[in-house]
């Protein structure tokens, strides 16, 4: 199978500039004092342009019964392994596998403080030599755009064994050490039938915790799982998404079109589910199940069809993940909740803070968001 992917159009300049380097959350932030657990992050609220500041534990009270959670039960891999080209020395981070028995991969060199930088990728039949005497054959760009990833072949064992075996989560260099796997998990994640997974973490169900949950629940707030099996970032070239693997059960479409008849609000956790739940919608916005590749790129020309709010992280300036929040919230909406995001000190990436958008609010509704329980 060959994966290819449209890209966006060029959007203007944000005005809201570059990230410091400061504020990347380097550990996670039930490691940055005693008593801290997972939901212990700061929630930036967006109701259409205006903006409010919260505590992730929060969220019960800013959300109302009848709401829908989409969340991604899809688990993250040990999927970057040590190995070597020739004499140099590689990391292989293993992104995607396709339905031929190949990963999509990323070779990447060590930068001698336990994380990673960019390396040109390829040649076509460069030989990989990882642990346990296990080769990967490198045999073409995984898309038209560039060769930062390839479609590589194994042989001498099966991949997920050797992850099990020998990976460890993929790191990036504003982290300050690596972390074990259970910290790349989140509470919703569930082990496949074929054992696939995510490279990534969905990081934006990070902060969830079972007590949150819970709580949720008991305020008459739904949790529709769909799966959607996320391939490598990259910090430096933030290239739009290519294809990946996802899955709707029946179930979840049911449960997401009783919600939207009855007036509740979808609101997803992550892109990732975005993606999921946007790929199984119709032209006339109902969602059926649906299972295998997507290569759907949301952006504000394509719109939203199901999805009414978003829970997700804080994305660099040149995420392609910025046009998906636009689709769901406007471009105003996206560049006031960064400035304010700046302003209030926020952090950035997997174990940074979330920001929750939801539609402007009626002023003729009924409606509370604190205060109201």
């Amino acid at each position: 199978m060959t994966l290819a992917t449209g890209v966006p159009p060029r959007e203007p300049a944000r005005a809201w500039g570059k990230v410091p380097e400061e504020l990347s959350a380097r550990v996670p932030v039930e490691q940055r004092g005693p008593g801290l657990d997972r939901d212990a992050v700061r929630l930036l609220v967006s109701r259409g342009t205006e903006v409010s500041h919260h505590a992730f534990v929060e969220l019960p009270r800013l959300l109302r019964a009848g709401d829908l959670l989409v969340v991604n039960t899809s688990m993250t891999l040990a999927a970057a392994v040590d190995g070597r080209v020739g004499h140099a020395r590689v990391v292989v981070h293993f992104s995607t596998r396709g339905d031929d028995g190949r990963w999509a991969v990323e070779l990447r060199e060590p930068d001698g403080r336990g994380t990673t930088r960019a390396r040109a990728g390829g040649p076509a039949g460069a030989e990989v030599r990882l642990p346990g005497d296990v080769r990967l054959v490198l045999e073409e760009p995984l898309g038209a755009r560039g060769a930062r990833l390839w479609w590589a072949r194994v042989s001498g064992a099966e991949v997920l064994g050797l992850l099990r075996e020998h990976g460890r989560p993929i790191r990036y260099s504003y982290t300050e050490r690596d972390q074990p796997l259970s910290v790349h998990q989140t509470v919703f994640a569930l082990p496949s039938a074929d054992g696939a997974g995510s490279a990534e973490m969905p990081s934006a169900a990070r902060p969830f915790t079972a007590r949150l949950v819970a709580e949720l629940v008991s305020r008459g707030v739904g949790f529709a799982p769909v799966t959607l099996h996320t391939g490598v970032a990259s910090a430096e070239a933030h290239e739009p998404p290519y294809p990946e693997r996802f899955s709707v059960p029946e179930a979840s479409a049911r449960l997401i079109n009783a919600v939207k008849a009855g007036g509740g609000r979808v609101v997803a956790v992550g892109t990732t589910a975005v993606r999921a739940v946007e790929s199984a919608a119709g032209a006339d916005g109902a969602v059926r199940a649906r299972e295998g590749w997507t290569d759907l790129v949301v952006t504000p020309r394509r719109g939203v069809r199901v999805v009414d709010g978003l829970l997700t992280g804080l994305h660099e300036p040149e995420a392609s993940h910025l046009l998906m929040l636009e689709a769901v919230a406007g471009r105003a909406a996206v560049d006031r909740a960064y400035e304010a995001a700046l302003r209030g000190l926020y952090l950035w990436h997997e174990f940074g803070d979330v920001h929750l958008l939801l539609p402007a609010e009626d002023p003729h509704a009924e409606h509370c968001f604190s205060n109201c329980w």
